[in-house]
């Protein structure tokens, strides 16, 4: 599909259809649509030529609404905190880019995250408009990160995950509980939970599986290898506030601890990292093995 807005900044043109309705203009859509965004605000837009339908033609301020069009437009934010930690880049070649992420930083642009998030900072970086990550990691994990440099390649890499042909292994800090038996293999159905963003245990047929292995104990707390053999959201976070074993720092398992909007305590990081990654590359055939230097010290 053509995108007739180019990337700007790191940061790929968003895109809108335009629902049925009965706004008499494609400004009066995008004020409702988007209230966050004042109206001086969009006619800035507008007049600056940041605002085009799927054609690459501009929308003006008295454009008629028509349903069914696609708007394409730069997303942005008036105020954008610097997320002071730094990525590393651990390998680049022409087929991936892996970077080691840091704590509180996304991997791709969305909520409250524009400039600040992994994919956009090494777009600007590395100045290759088109990577992509072929897997996500929570904004709080730190650790590896997989990123396509080909578009054309792209499928061959998320067929990987797909088809359970990737290996992941991750740290943890916890709590130490001696009665449990290590290692343990934790299948359960998650789904999401309340408030939204949180994920839970439900009954029903499995739909996650993680292999749980103690790395070493140090009095009421032990350092975990996690193995997660799925790939459900906050998996790992679920699965071990399940067996009483809450992940050091984490603010929303077992409990809500601080609201999704509440700004980030830069001292008190998720005591989760994605310590490594391994396969067999799909479009050279090599195997593949990326590591994060960092660990998780007791």
């Amino acid at each position: 599909m053509n995108i007739p807005l180019a990337t700007r900044d790191g940061v790929a043109p968003s895109c809108v259809s335009l629902p049925p309705g009965n706004w008499p203009t494609m400004l009066d859509f995008l004020l409702q649509r988007f209230g966050g965004i004042a109206h001086q605000e969009w006619l800035r837009r507008l007049a600056a030529f940041e605002v085009v339908d799927e054609f690459g033609v501009a929308v003006t301020p008295e454009r008629v609404y028509r349903p069914h069009v696609r708007l394409y437009y730069y997303r942005s934010l008036a105020h954008e905190p610097r997320i002071p930690f730094e990525e590393v880049i651990l390998f680049q070649d022409e087929q991936l880019v892996v970077a080691d992420k840091p704590h509180f930083l996304p991997v791709t642009a969305g909520g409250g995250y524009v400039q600040e998030a992994l994919q956009v900072r090494l777009k600007r970086r590395l100045q290759i408009d088109a990577l992509q990550p072929i897997h996500r990691i929570d904004r709080e994990t730190a650790g590896v990160v997989v990123f396509c440099v080909q578009p054309a390649q792209r499928d061959a890499y998320h067929a990987l995950f797909r088809q359970h042909a990737v290996q992941k292994t991750y740290q943890a800090l916890a709590l130490w509980r001696a009665e449990l038996n290590f290692p343990q293999t934790r299948l359960s159905r998650i789904v999401r939970g309340e408030p939204f963003f949180r994920q839970c245990e439900a009954p029903g047929a499995a739909n996650a599986h993680t292999e749980i292995q103690v790395l070493e104990v140090q009095g009421a707390r032990a350092r975990y290898r996690l193995l997660p053999h799925t790939g459900q959201k906050h998996q790992l976070r679920v699965h071990m506030a399940a067996l009483g074993l809450a992940l050091e720092n984490d603010p929303y398992y077992p409990n809500v601890r601080r609201a999704q909007d509440e700004s980030d305590d830069w001292n008190r990081p998720l005591q989760l990292l994605a310590k490594s990654i391994a396969f067999v590359d799909p479009v050279t055939g090599q195997p593949r093995l990326f590591e994060s230097p960092r660990e998780l010290r007791l």
